[in-house]
């Protein structure tokens, strides 16, 4: 065999290897044992936005101007790696100007050469850049979901507690503590069922619509569109459930000619919302004593949990309440 078949060989060969490693779909490299670089992966040049001239034989803490003078990742090739023979997926996290900020897993292994005492790295890359970032965003929802679960069990708790039970049979307290616990559900459901916000309208419509059965016993006017985050859904609607409920027992919903009229708007420059619940054709009203448990959640709920303040006119044709909250959890939509 004359060196120029010799040289076709070793050409060959070398071209074979290089194809093969280039088909290794993550990140790799051939170091020497002062950490050069003797080969690398089609996917290294890629994932780094690096070219082969600026890399091959070059020093690997060099590359990309020193973006990978990474110390702890230089400890680990120079001083882990020998005497461990492997290191598997040590995790690095750096920014590469070419790429950005990466988190890696690195493994190494050593490669041995029996004709001679030296020995070469064999050092591979994992991106999991998309999987932390994919993990974190599930440890944020998982730990969202703990605490909406939380306080879940703590509004629920006191509901039953404040539910009167004094002079009251065993079935109407549980009437009105699943009426709220409904209510409660129903506004989980449509706060986060979906992604995004939710239009007032629409929450509005929900929670009324078990009495809406009769054609013009609820009338919805129209009104502008305001998105409400989940905390304000959660809010509004049990202070909504509250005024149904009590029209249902005592208002305009109790009567077969009554009627409840609702309507919003938004005022002062689009900073607060300002809800109308009207009430008509239903018993003649008169200021209860002492207010219930119902109407100091409504009270409460629109002052403490919404910001806002709530205003109940009882006038002989019904019930009038209104309730304005600020902007800040009713988000009217660009």
């Amino acid at each position: 065999m004359n060196m120029e078949d010799l040289y076709r060989l070793l050409r060959t060969g070398h071209v074979q290897l290089q194809s093969i490693v280039d088909t290794i779909g993550d990140p790799l490299l051939v170091l020497d044992d002062s950490l050069c670089v003797q080969g690398a992966s089609r996917s290294f040049f890629q994932t780094f936005n690096v070219g082969r001239d600026e890399t091959i034989g070059r020093p690997l803490y060099e590359l990309g101007d020193g973006q990978w003078d990474i110390p702890e990742l230089r400890r680990l090739l120079l001083e882990v790696v020998p005497k461990a023979t492997a290191v598997i997926d040590y995790e690095v996290t750096h920014d590469f100007p070419g790429a950005g900020r990466k988190t890696m897993l690195v493994t190494a292994r050593t490669l041995h050469h029996p004709d001679r005492p030296s020995h070469s790295l064999l050092v591979v890359f994992v991106d999991v850049t998309d999987r932390r970032r994919r993990e974190a965003a599930k440890d944020m929802l998982f730990g969202e979901l703990r605490h909406r679960i939380k306080n879940l069990l703590a509004v629920a708790q006191s509901i039953a507690r404040h539910t009167a039970t004094e002079g009251r049979t065993a079935e109407e307290f549980r009437d009105d503590f699943l009426g709220r616990f409904g209510a409660l559900v129903e506004a989980q459901d449509l706060a986060f069922s979906e992604q995004g916000g939710t239009g007032l309208a629409e929450l509005v419509t929900r929670i009324l619509s078990p009495y809406s059965s009769r054609g013009e016993a609820v009338v919805i006017e129209p009104g502008p569109d305001v998105e409400l985050g989940p905390r304000t859904i959660m809010a509004l609607s049990m202070v909504l459930h509250e005024l149904a409920t009590n029209a249902a027992k005592y208002g305009a919903l109790s009567t077969p000619a009554g009627q409840v009229r609702i309507n919003w708007q938004l005022e002062d420059d689009n900073t607060q919302l300002r809800i109308e619940w009207a009430e008509s054709g239903g018993p003649s009203v008169t200021r209860p004593s002492a207010a219930g448990y119902g109407t100091r959640l409504i009270q409460s709920t629109t002052t403490y949990n919404l910001g806002g303040h709530v205003e109940q006119k009882y006038e002989a044709g019904g019930l009038t309440s209104v309730i304005v909250i600020p902007v800040g959890g009713a988000i009217p939509p660009n």
